[in-house]
């Protein structure tokens, strides 16, 4: 078994993006390319984006702190601290409204 803390990787992904040029960084926490199930802990500075792109399976988006917007076509959905977005199957992209950090879960398609 193995226990990791979401909020010291949270916090060290926001260290990370404070000073990245794109405003935002990422650590997989669990899985990867060999596995199905991967987990992602994601910064994002206020006004942050991540660019629209295809859903690469069934996917969660959980956010540990700050507010964000993803955005798919002609909707959009706001979310903080605590909620659980079910990402939807479509192109879609994110905005970080305040400084934030999310869970990105994803169960890839074979």
């Amino acid at each position: 078994m193995q226990k990791i803390s979401l909020t010291a990787l949270a916090r060290q992904q926001a260290d990370r993006a404070a000073t990245a040029g794109g405003g935002h960084a990422a650590g997989t926490v669990y899985g990867g390319h060999e596995k199905v199930l991967r987990q992602t802990v994601i910064a994002l500075r206020q006004g942050a984006h991540l660019a629209e792109h295809e859903n690469p399976g069934e996917a969660t988006l959980q956010v540990l702190h700050g507010r964000v917007r993803m955005i798919a076509g002609t909707q959009q959905w706001e979310a903080r601290t605590g909620d659980l977005l079910i990402v939807p199957d479509a192109r879609h992209s994110l905005e970080a409204l305040e400084d934030s950090q999310i869970l990105l879960t994803v169960a890839k398609l074979p």
